[in-house]
C-alpha cells in the first residue's frame, strides 16, 4: 500500500481505538427473546434471539467503487473485537419495509457523502442463523462519487478511506479487515470488479 494511505489509515485506527470501558445498564438497542419452539419430530427446544432496536437487524452491505476506480472503506469503532476498530464496507440497518437497494444508498451517503451511478446486487445471507433473524444484502456500488458531507448518528463515529483494489486485497491478506460481511461482500464482487 502507498505510504501515505498506511499513514491514513493507521491515523484513523488510533483515533478510534478504546482507551477505557465503562460498564452501564443496557439501553435497550440490543435485546433478546426467547422461546420454545416445537418441532416436527415431537421435540422441544428453548432459543433465544437477538433483537436490534426492537428489529431483526436486518441489514445491506455496501461495496463501494469510486469514479476512478478506488475502493471505499469505514474505519469504525467496533469495541468487542481485539482491536476495538474494524475497518469495512459501509453498512447499516434496514427501516421497516425499505428496499436493500435504498438502504445502500442511504447508508452510503449518510457514512461517506458518496453517490453511486449504479448497484448491483450481489449476494443474501443470514447474519448469524443460531441467534439472529438479521437478513443482509450485499451490494456492488460503481460510479461513486462525492455529493456531500457525512450525516452521522451523534454517537456514530465513521472515518472513510479510499484505496485502489489491491491495497484492499492486501487489507485483507494482512488481517486488517475482519468482517465475514465485508470478506462475503468483496468474494462476491470480483467478477464484477476484475
Amino acid at each position: 500500500m502507498r505510504a501515505e494511505k498506511w499513514k491514513e489509515l493507521k491515523e484513523y485506527i488510533e483515533e478510534l481505538k478504546t482507551i477505557r470501558v465503562e460498564p452501564v445498564t443496557p439501553k435497550g438497542f440490543i435485546s433478546t427473546t426467547g422461546a420454545y419452539y416445537y418441532l416436527n419430530n415431537g421435540e422441544r427446544i428453548y432459543r433465544e434471539r437477538i433483537e436490534k432496536n426492537h428489529q431483526d437487524g436486518s441489514a445491506a452491505v455496501v461495496m463501494p467503487i469510486t469514479e476512478n476506480g478506488e475502493c471505499i472503506l469505514s474505519v469504525e469503532p467496533r469495541v468487542h473485537t481485539k482491536a476495538t476498530v474494524g475497518i469495512g464496507f459501509p453498512a447499516g440497518y434496514m427501516e421497516e419495509g425499505e428496499h436493500y437497494f435504498d438502504t445502500a444508498r442511504r447508508e452510503l451517503m449518510e457514512e461517506t457523502g458518496y453517490q453511486a451511478s449504479h448497484l448491483q446486487y450481489l449476494t443474501e445471507f443470514y447474519q448469524d442463523e443460531g441467534c439472529s433473524a438479521a437478513y443482509n444484502y450485499g451490494v456492488l456500488a460503481t460510479g461513486c462519487r462525492k455529493c456531500g458531507d457525512q450525516k452521522l448518528d451523534r454517537d456514530e463515529f465513521v472515518r472513510y478511506f479510499t484505496c485502489y483494489l489491491d491495497e484492499v486485497e492486501e487489507l485483507f491478506h494482512k488481517k486488517y479487515i475482519l468482517g465475514s460481511n465485508s470478506q462475503l461482500i468483496y468474494e462476491k464482487a470480483k467478477q464484477y470488479i476484475k
